[in-house]
């Protein structure tokens, strides 16, 4: 089970970089068009990003302290 957890930590911390990479593109994108509602959601999907990535350290660490 705990192989599980790492990989799954793993997967999480690479899908949240990229959702909040994704999202600070938009962001700059709706600020360079002047499109508000725009950077609202590269905001809202870099937070979520953040969130989806600090799942999957925990995770990590999990697992890591389940192996010692």
């Amino acid at each position: 089970m705990s192989d599980d957890l790492g990989t799954d930590g793993m997967k999480n911390q690479v899908k949240g970089a990229a959702k909040e990479a994704g999202g600070k593109l938009r962001n700059a994108a709706g600020g360079i068009t002047g499109n508000t509602s725009e950077q609202f959601k590269g905001k809202a999907k870099e937070l979520e990003g953040k969130a989806q990535r600090k799942v999957g350290e925990v995770e990590r660490d999990i697992d890591r302290d389940n192996d010692v």
